[in-house]
């Protein structure tokens, strides 16, 4: 068997199927298998990496990021159908008729795959020949992606940590994946803060390794500095008043040592955009596909109409005189009255993509929890550095020469402040919208139009059950143990 079909068999197979740890070691003595470093590194960026994929651009319908136009061309119709049970709240959307329209946007499917393909490396990499320094490089970049992966699920099934009513430790996680050595048994929901222990532990344990043993030599794999960014992630997420002190931690080792921030200015009048790493100074890890070529809400040929799906003028009118992201952030079709998509990857870009880690949110990160801390303390110091934080970061957004630094004094509007901020730069991108909606407890307005053109209005209300999404029925009907979210 050659070496690169052994490898997609090999993570190909079902969780019911016997462990991959078997099959290596009960294969012929004609089958290759992985027995080198090498060998190893190549299993782990084709099944442990993303790639092209998007695989829950359907986020953005859900928040006050996208509007519906309604259905004008027939040409549209499927588009329209896929993503109406999502912008309509239905908590059916993933269930019998209301299936996913694409496989590729399986949330739940794509990353316990990928997770499969994290815990290969990790249980495998003992077992192959190479520097310890070499399996330790694999080692650290295959745990950070498995914490990755995880607190992703957690960001979309499961309610946020910090939300009102909810108790993380009887509020329900997502099964835990942490060896390729299968069982017989059904894996269960783990409690909220069970499963962001083990994320957090993860993240930690990936972190040192990747400190004492890899540096990344291009943006499409994953180091130190893009696991300081996703450990302030975490711990803004998580939220507590220690996890605070952590976020800004991590946050400050991540803007010391990663990248600095692009200046849009020096992207005007270019086909490019903030993720791309050729004129982009500041993207630390890139990854997937382009969330507006993906046609499974989003026409790519959308040029002769209005398309059902696009861009809310609520957040477009969010943007100021002279700020540069109203400009390089979205793209406006102009054979047409299309409408605007996102664009954070340049237009006539041939590799790339609009998802990944780059360092304003690093910015923002520290700049929220010095907000909040400032809020819950009155720490005059917290205040200075939220305030450079943020004025750091619009500075490079805005014209040359015309940014005027904001000065607030005021805790709760230092807050909003932030928040609005990171609504303005982290817009169409990695599902933050969605989480921040539900971690912040807000409702959702959306004006529908049918097929027919008719109206209608759908709010999801604030602190919602359909804040942690229904999980796949195809999931649900494979596995009797797990439990479906309150809906």
């Amino acid at each position: 068997m050659k070496k690169n079909s052994l490898y997609i068999w090999l993570l190909g197979v079902s969780f019911i199927c016997s462990s991959c740890h078997d099959f290596f070691k009960e294969s012929s003595q004609d089958e290759i298998k992985p027995s080198t470093v090498e060998d190893l590194r190549s299993v782990m960026y084709k099944e442990a990496y993303p790639y092209q994929f998007a695989s829950d651009n359907y986020l953005m319908l859900l928040t006050d990021e996208m509007q519906c136009n309604g259905l004008l061309i027939d040409q549209y119709a499927t588009q329209h159908a896929n993503g109406t049970p999502v912008f309509t709240f239905n908590p059916m959307m993933f269930d019998g008729g209301e299936v996913f329209p694409d496989v590729d946007v399986n949330s739940w499917k794509i990353y316990y795959e990928k997770i499969k393909g994290c815990n290969v490396i990790i249980d495998y990499v003992s077992e192959v020949s190479g520097t310890e320094q070499e399996k330790n490089a694999l080692l650290g970049q295959a745990t950070l992606l498995r914490g990755f992966y995880h607190l992703k699920l957690a960001m979309i099934y499961c309610q946020a940590y910090t939300a009102s009513g909810v108790d993380p430790k009887t509020a329900l996680g997502v099964p835990l994946m942490l060896t390729m050595d299968l069982t017989d048994d059904y894996p269960e929901r783990p409690s909220l803060e069970a499963l962001y222990s083990q994320i957090e532990q993860d993240f930690l344990t990936a972190t040192s390794l990747l400190e004492e043993n890899y540096t990344p030599d291009n943006v499409y794999r994953v180091g130190s500095v893009a696991a300081y960014v996703l450990l302030s992630r975490f711990y803004l997420f998580r939220g507590g008043d220690e996890d605070l002190d952590k976020a800004i931690q991590y946050a400050g080792m991540a803007i010391e040592k990663g990248p600095m921030l692009s200046r849009l200015s020096m992207l005007m009048g270019t086909d490019k955009s903030i993720y791309d790493s050729d004129m982009s100074s500041e993207v630390v890890w890139c990854y997937g596909g382009y969330s507006f070529k993906v046609n499974t809400y989003f026409p790519t040929d959308a040029y002769q109409s209005i398309v059902p799906w696009s861009v809310s003028t609520e957040l477009l009118s969010l943007y100021t005189t002279n700020d540069l992201r109203d400009d390089i952030y979205f793209q406006s079709f102009t054979a047409g009255p299309g409408g605007v998509y996102g664009e954070k990857i340049g237009l006539n870009s041939s590799y790339g993509s609009d998802h990944g880690i780059r360092m304003a949110e690093a910015y923002l990160n520290r700049a929220e929890a010095l907000a909040r801390r400032f809020q819950a303390k009155g720490d005059g110091n917290d205040r200075v550095q939220a305030l450079d934080d943020l004025n750091t970061l619009r500075e490079t957004r805005f014209a040359t020469g015309t940014y005027v630094e904001e000065e607030v004094t005021d805790a709760q509007d230092l807050l909003d402040f932030c928040l609005n901020e990171r609504r303005l730069e982290l817009c169409c991108e990695e599902g933050f919208r969605w989480f921040d909606i539900k971690r912040l407890g807000l409702s959702v307005t959306h004006k529908y139009i049918d097929s027919e053109g008719v109206e209608r209005e759908y709010v999801l209300e604030s602190n919602s059950p359909l804040y942690a999404l229904p999980i796949p029925y195809d999931a649900i009907e494979r596995n009797y143990k797990l439990k479906q979210n309150p809906r």
